[in-house]
């Protein structure tokens, strides 16, 4: 038997249990993936408590690594051996032991560990999409971030660096400022004393910025829009403070300003696209311009304190289960 985190009811973390599971051989399109670590996101979080509606029971998790232990008929992408990754597809990433459909499946490069793909499936990926499709930078921008000493936001600090992009990141104590320095970033604003705002205009001589990647949502709503150039971007890549509710009259009093919600799935498929989002994600991390490996990691059956981890804001960086 094998073992998956599931939940009959959305609710705070202790509607998760570990239950007992059976999975059998692989259908057509599938593999079976025996999993090394799991990756806990927040939109974990947004599925649990029904922020996301799903039919009830499920499973929970969206991005995990493993191995390929055996495939149904059909597959040609991947073979039984290979180490894969996967960040798209069914919830239910929370278990030693999967069925999946083999298309959403991407290999990992030799050189690249487990415990780093764990970190970077979905956090490495989202970060691709939001600085190379959503608005592409092309070096030279000086931007602001939220929530910089996050999953997300460490592999950002570093994509910036790496792109010759000048971040500002926020984060709410001096002690995650200080990790999102050694990450990347240019310039850290410490959200429990100071304006993010006003600190944005006196590092851009008054200017603002082009573009906001704004994952905190209604709380920082106001803050990112003030900061913002004329016709700049928002992009609302999170909710974690709760929903953003826009008056579309402000965004012409702000500056004629863009505002984008992103959705991964739009920007990774089709498959070949999937494929070459990873390529340069890897290529940076094989290059030693992306580091990252697990800040904080729980044993599958503790994802409920995980989660509280989480959403009490007592992580940083990227946080694993280990089946």
């Amino acid at each position: 038997m094998t073992h998956a985190i599931r939940f009959h009811a959305t609710g705070g973390p202790e509607v998760m249990r570990l239950e007992q599971t059976e999975v059998g051989a692989p259908g057509p399109g599938q593999a079976r993936v025996r999993h090394s670590y799991v990756a806990v996101n927040f939109i974990d979080v947004y599925f649990r408590t029904g922020r996301y509606p799903l039919a009830l029971p499920n499973g929970i998790g969206s991005d995990a690594v493993g191995v390929v232990e055996a495939v149904g008929a059909g597959v040609v992408d991947v073979k039984p051996g290979d180490r894969v990754g996967y960040l798209l597809g069914p919830q239910g990433a929370y278990a030693d032991v999967r069925l999946m459909p083999a298309e959403f499946l991407i290999p990992l490069p030799d050189g690249v560990s487990d415990s780093t793909a764990a970190t970077l499936m979905m956090k490495g990926m989202t970060a691709q999409y939001l600085f190379r499709q959503v608005v592409p930078l092309q070096g030279g921008e000086t931007i602001l971030y939220h929530a910089a000493a996050g999953g997300v936001g460490l592999v950002a600090c570093q994509w910036a660096k790496a792109l010759g992009v000048r971040m500002i990141g926020t984060v709410s104590t001096d002690e995650k400022a200080a990790i999102a320095k050694a990450a990347g970033c240019a310039e850290v604003i410490v959200t429990s004393r100071e304006d993010i705002a006003k600190r944005v205009r006196e590092l851009t001589d008054g200017k603002g910025v082009p573009v906001v990647y704004d994952s905190v949502g209604k709380d920082t709503l106001m803050a990112s829009l003030d900061s913002l150039q004329p016709r700049g971007h928002l992009v609302s890549n999170g909710t974690s403070s709760g929903p953003v509710v826009i008056d579309t009259t402000l965004l012409a009093v702000k500056g004629s300003i863009w505002v984008t919600r992103p959705a991964m799935i739009h920007y990774a498929t089709p498959r070949a696209h999937m494929l070459d989002m990873a390529r340069e994600l890897f290529d940076l991390v094989l290059a030693g311009k992306i580091r990252s490996e697990p800040s904080q990691s729980y044993a599958l059956a503790d994802a409920a304190e995980a989660h509280r981890a989480l959403e009490s804001r007592r992580t940083t960086g990227a946080t694993v289960l280990v089946p």
